[in-house]
């Protein structure tokens, strides 16, 4: 138990020192040569402020991410090898003889643990956006988030969870086909239903109070054979100074929806050519092809976990005090089994998405045949999140499901309508 965990921090720790050193030191931010003064090149849209601000905030935020991600696996690692999943199993027993709410205190323990071990990280994330003034949220209304992050997650792994291991004590070797499946069903009508019920847990979202401008997005919509009735305005101003809009839902609960904080600062033609952008995702059926995508590396996903669960288990299982993959002591491994594969496959999920949003932005283009507000917007948008224009390979290659600033300002800029 003590070389497992001494072997683990200290892998943890030579990852961090790592990444540290990547991020401030080893890689490199500048912009090529041949860009130098166009209007991808930060320096033409921010202030030398701004330039230092974008740097430092970047890399905090980058640094954070990479050791919030392994961190994780570290506590699905320690709560299994000091036997703490293995003692939250043994409360629920003793607590109730229903199998559901076994499961019940059982996850409730266990995310209370998780939730709990990884507050510090979070909160010096807020605290570094707001010390940036990126987020201006108040620390209650922070706090608020949550506590509804948890309890959204909470009742949802309570279904999943029971859920997936009634399928694994029915069928042991087969459980993770049956259990992707479901997750079919499962995954559209969560999909469907978010707009409706989750997203306004967090904010208000009401029809758009400009009118001129809702007429001509929708007549952006219409030329685009997108149903749509109403574009919705959300309140984000009261928690971040950055811009953002999109398209969520999916059949008849599907949404145009767009930030306050864009309305406020970018001006009508930046705004159509964004909504545009979102248009040529629905247009480019971009979210099913998503849907496909994700259902095909869950499934690939559910297989390899089942087989590694059965190895690891039958070599360790006694040090976790597991017996089988029965026992719903083993959740901490199938979850940092999860966490794994979904970082290593993020490289090629993310590579799909900067295809399909260069295409949408190319759609944008088309549609709005208006090179310099998508210039300006892009520009503004960097602006607003302070970000980096051209940022460190392994970052690109890890956490941009969007092409960098770097790319989409200069592929926008040398556009021409008729060429494409």
């Amino acid at each position: 138990m003590k070389k497992v965990i001494s072997w683990s921090l200290g892998i943890y720790l030579v990852f961090g020192l790592f990444i540290a050193w990547y991020l401030f030191f080893g890689a490199t931010t500048d912009i090529p040569s041949q860009l130098k003064g166009s209007p991808a090149d930060p320096q033409t849209f921010m202030n030398e402020r701004e330039l230092l601000l974008s740097q430092e905030y970047s890399q905090i935020k980058n640094l954070l991410y990479f050791l919030s991600v392994p961190f994780e696996w570290l506590i699905y690692i320690i709560v299994l090898v000091v036997g703490i999943s293995a003692k939250f199993r043994d409360w629920s027993k003793v607590s109730t003889k229903f199998s559901i709410l076994q499961t019940a205190i059982y996850l409730f323990w266990l995310s209370l643990l998780v939730e709990v071990l990884s507050f510090p990280i979070a909160w010096i994330s807020y605290n570094v956006s707001k010390s940036y003034n990126i987020t201006v949220q108040s620390t209650n209304s922070w706090m608020k988030d949550v506590l509804i992050d948890f309890w959204v997650n909470y009742g949802l792994m309570i279904l999943i969870v029971g859920v997936l291991f009634w399928l694994i004590r029915r069928n042991e070797k087969r459980w993770w086909f049956h259990a992707w499946l479901l997750s079919i069903p499962f995954s559209m009508f969560l999909m469907f239903v978010q707009p409706v019920i989750i997203d306004p847990l967090y904010n208000d979202f009401f029809p758009l109070t400009n009118k001129e401008l809702e007429s001509k997005i929708l007549e952006l919509a219409d030329r685009a054979d997108i149903p749509a009735d109403h574009v919705f305005e959300v309140n984000m101003s009261e928690k971040t100074n950055s811009l953002n809009a999109y398209v969520t839902g999916i059949g008849s609960n599907s949404r145009i929806v767009l930030w306050d904080t864009t309305l406020e600062r970018l001006s009508e033609s930046e705004i159509l050519f964004i909504m545009a952008h979102e248009m040529g995702h629905y247009v480019m059926k971009h979210i099913y092809f998503g849907i496909a995508g994700y259902l095909l590396l869950t499934l690939v996903g559910l297989f390899i976990i089942s087989k590694l669960m059965n190895v690891m288990v039958k070599k360790w299982g006694s040090r976790f005090k597991i017996s089988s993959v029965k026992d719903i002591a083993v959740l901490p491994l199938f979850l940092l089994l999860i966490s794994v594969l979904s970082f290593v496959s993020d490289p090629v999920s993310n590579t799909v998405s900067r295809n399909q949003e260069k295409a949408a932005d190319l759609y944008a283009l088309e549609m709005t045949n208006d090179n310099q507000a998508a210039v300006t917007s892009f520009q503004k948008l960097a602006k607003a999140g302070l970000s980096q224009v051209n940022p460190p390979y392994l970052v690109k290659l890890f956490r941009y499901g969007h092409p960098t600033m770097l790319e989409r300002i200069t592929y926008t800029n040398e556009f021409q309508k008729q060429e494409e």
